[in-house]
Order: C-alpha cells, then sequence, then structure tokens
C-alpha cells in the first residue's frame, strides 16, 4: 500500500485557468492531476448547445486546450487524470483524448469513459418531486431538457484500479473526482464512512483549485495574499488515514494558511456537520487544522456518516428568454439623465405592449447589485451604465428590449453613450431544479479503449 499520495488540482470549473494546471502537472511531483469543470448549469447547457449545433461534441469546449497543456508531462512522469470534463458525452472526450495522445505519439494509454449519470428520458419514472418547491416533477415534464444524476467515486476507482491512466466522466459530485484516487490506492470500501468522510473532505478542499490557495479569498487592505496574478492550485499529500498536507507549488502566489483553509472549508456547506455528497456524509465539525509551515496546513479529523438512500439528480428546464441591452451616462448629471432614460424605456415598453414576466432596469455602479438595499445617500457616481434585462416566455418579446434601447441612440436624451448591436442580445433561460432518485437505479458503466 502507498504511504502518501500527491493528487492536484487542475481546474474548479469550465473556465478556469490553464496554466497553474500545467505546473501542477510539471512540477507538483503528483501521483493524480485532477479537474472539476462543471457546474449546476454545465449540463443544461450543454444539452443546449446541442439542440442548436449538431456538430458540438458534447464534451468541455477547453478539453484540447487543457489536455495539450498536461498531457506532456503527465505522461512523461506517469501522473495519472481523472477529469469530468466529459459532460454529456464521456465516450466523445476520451475518443478525443486518445487522438491527443497519438497525435504526440503516445500510444498503448489506457482511457476508460464513465458513463450512466444521463437519465433525461428516465427522470419522469426515477423522480416525483422538485426539491426546490415540493410540486411534482411532472409539472416540468414539457419543459426539461436534461436529467443529470451525481455519481460518485466509485465506478472512477474502479477504473484506475483496472489500469486506466487517464478517467474521464459525465457528471460526478465535485468531490469525487478528487477522492477516486484514495479509494483505489488505499483500498477503501465503498461503504466506510469514516475513510470517505475524511476523503470527500480533502476533495472538497481541492475542487475549488485557487479557492484555497487565496483566490476569492483576498481582499485588498483587509485580507491580502502576495501575487494574485499568480496563483498556484492547491496539493493534497494524503495518507491512508484520510488525513493531508494541504500545498502548492513553491514560488507561485496566493497564500494557504488556517484562514484559506477555513473559508473553503465551507464553501456551499449548508450544514458542516451533514454535507451530503454521493458517496458519504461529510461532517466537517471535527476537522483539525494546523499550519505546519509556509503555505502547508495540515487537515485532519474530517469525519463520515452513512451515505443517503438517493442521488441528486439536476433538472434543466427551458423557461423563456431574457432580452438585455445597456447604454452609458458620464460626467456631472449622469444620474439625472440615467433616471429620465429609465422612465423613458418604462413608458416605450408599455408602448410596444412588452409582455415581461419580470423588468429590470439597473445602474450599473450604483444600485445593480444590492437594488433596493442600496443607500439613499449614496454618493452620485460620475458614469453609469445602464442596463435593461427582461425576461420573456418567447423570443419575439425579447427582442423588443434591443428594438427600445437601439432608439436611446437618438430618441433619448442628451449624451447618451450607446453600444453597436453586434452581440446577440437575447438568450434562452435554462432554469436548473433538483430530485433525488433511488440511488440503485443508477448503473454506471465503464468504457475502456487505448490510444
Amino acid at each position: 500500500m502507498t504511504k502518501t499520495i500527491r493528487i492536484g488540482s487542475g481546474s474548479a470549473w469550465w473556465g478556469d485557468r490553464v496554466e497553474p494546471a500545467q505546473l501542477n502537472a510539471e512540477q507538483g511531483r503528483l501521483d493524480y492531476l485532477c479537474f472539476e469543470t462543471m457546474a449546476e448549469a454545465t449540463i443544461s447547457a450543454a444539452q443546449v448547445r446541442a439542440r442548436r449545433d449538431p456538430s458540438f461534441p458534447g464534451y468541455d469546449t477547453y478539453l484540447d486546450d487543457r489536455m495539450r497543456a498536461v498531457l506532456p508531462a503527465c505522461i512523461a512522469q506517469g501522473v495519472r487524470i481523472v477529469s469530468n470534463q466529459g459532460w454529456i458525452n464521456p465516450r466523445g472526450a476520451a475518443a478525443r483524448i486518445a487522438e491527443l495522445l497519438r497525435g504526440m505519439g503516445h500510444k498503448g494509454v489506457k482511457i476508460a469513459a464513465v458513463d450512466g449519470s444521463l437519465v433525461t428520458e428516465r427522470i419522469g419514472q426515477l423522480a416525483d418531486t422538485v426539491m426546490e418547491t415540493g410540486v411534482p416533477l411532472s409539472t416540468l415534464a414539457d419543459s426539461i431538457i436534461s436529467a443529470e444524476v451525481y455519481q460518485g467515486a466509485e465506478p472512477i476507482a474502479e477504473a484506475l484500479r483496472a489500469g486506466a491512466q487517464i478517467v474521464v466522466t459525465g457528471r460526478v459530485a465535485d468531490p469525487s473526482v478528487f477522492m477516486a484516487p484514495m479509494m483505489a490506492e488505499f483500498g477503501w470500501d465503498a461503504l466506510d464512512h469514516a475513510r470517505l468522510g475524511a476523503g470527500n473532505g480533502i476533495g472538497h478542499l481541492l475542487e475549488c483549485g485557487a479557492q484555497v490557495t487565496g483566490g476569492y479569498f483576498s481582499d485588498p487592505g483587509f485580507k491580502d495574499v502576495p501575487e494574485p496574478w499568480n496563483f498556484g492550485f492547491p496539493i493534497a499529500e494524503v495518507s491512508a488515514d484520510g488525513s493531508a498536507v494541504i500545498e502548492k507549488v513553491a514560488g507561485t502566489g496566493g497564500a494557504i494558511d488556517l484562514r484559506t483553509v477555513k473559508e473553503q472549508l465551507l464553501y456551499e456547506v449548508h450544514d458542516p456537520a451533514n454535507y451530503i455528497t454521493p458517496d458519504v456524509v461529510v461532517d466537517f465539525t471535527t476537522a483539525r487544522l494546523e499550519q505546519i509551515g509556509p503555505d502547508r496546513v495540515r487537515v485532519s479529523g474530517i469525519g463520515g456518516k452513512p451515505r443517503t438512500p438517493t442521488l441528486k439528480a439536476s433538472v434543466g428546464c427551458t423557461e423563456g428568454f431574457i432580452g438585455e441591452d445597456m447604454f452609458f451616462y458620464a460626467g456631472p448629471g449622469a444620474l439625472r439623465r440615467a433616471q429620465l432614460a429609465k422612465r423613458i424605456l418604462e413608458e416605450r415598453f408599455r408602448i410596444v405592449g412588452l409582455q415581461a414576466e419580470d423588468l429590470r432596469i439597473d445602474f450599473l455602479g450604483m444600485n445593480a447589485v444590492h437594488g433596493k438595499a442600496t443607500p439613499a445617500d449614496w454618493p452620485e457616481p460620475y458614469e453609469i451604465a445602464v442596463r435593461v434585462a427582461a425576461r420573456t416566455r418567447t423570443k419575439e418579446e425579447a427582442l423588443k428590449v434591443g428594438r427600445e434601447v437601439d432608439g436611446m441612440a437618438v430618441s433619448g436624451i442628451a449624451h447618451t453613450g450607446k453600444r453597436v448591436p453586434h452581440q446577440d442580445r437575447t438568450r434562452e433561460v435554462i432554469g436548473v431544479w433538483s430530485t433525488l432518485v433511488p440511488r440503485e437505479a443508477i448503473q454506471p458503466s465503464i468504457h475502456y479503449l487505448e490510444s
């Protein structure tokens, strides 16, 4: 049994930076490099794109960029890769990785694709209630475009034990991507909730990439960190008992200390004693943190409770359209011009009969974030962007927003700054709802290929 394994983060979401992943691959002395590229809306967005664009392969649009950056070092150093970049087409992503490897001259590399999370056609039979509202799932039936179950680490660990150098999946819970190597290397049983609680806790610390090394933590003058333009991604040196040391490549920016680790430990955790994942219910209340050196924090004592009999599924539904545009004012009187412009647009939307479920006209730089909670005595800004957005049932109604904002160019008021409308000013709204499905109804499958 391996005494410790080194697991590095390669990404925290679809749009994350590539360079820190390459640095981890080259200098992190890793055993595993893990990529987390999905969010609640990723599956739905992928399904929408696939409906509109038959040429869309269904996997992470940055798959090539990431793999080209890290494969040379990973293959040379024997670093194994786990990634959920498969989105709605893990087999296609695995085939593309094999193609990239062959192009680099690496043949015979074993790749596994983990399938089984996409249950769109079956969701009506598997689930009956929307968690957020308590209404029957059947009320969404006509609008459902995707349903994706959160799978756990078991099938990934199985593929790793079978010798896969690279494992690519669809929807897998974020910490599970990172815990699967621990299960495979340490021989942890899928029902050993004590070990799996610790492993999922470590995975949770790694899943958001630079958030544990100072990214999204730094706040100038309050929480300063060195070189925030050069954040390194975290690395966990994990022991078989589920304890770990969190660190990063020397010379990178950011910081790993008790503050950054505590922030990430509680990030998106509603109940620290019961953080539910597909593999286990994690208990963070027993965690022990110790600063053992510069940018090195030891984490131990994270607990676990038996896994739930159900798995969460994200259900993507079409919910109309948003029409959106903006224009600008600057200099003395910018606010009063923006206020008159708002009144003009409200009247013109009434004239053209805009059918909107929601209409917002916000002043960026003043009240766009806090809305009605913005202090009444807030200093008047020198410049304002007026953002106009309406949520509608049809695209035709959403298009009215841009048409009326265009009219402000010459039928507005003095000093209106207008963009040339080359960009698409409407977009489809995809709502994401949650439901629960029986664990035994989900059967993952593993497909192997070689480069």
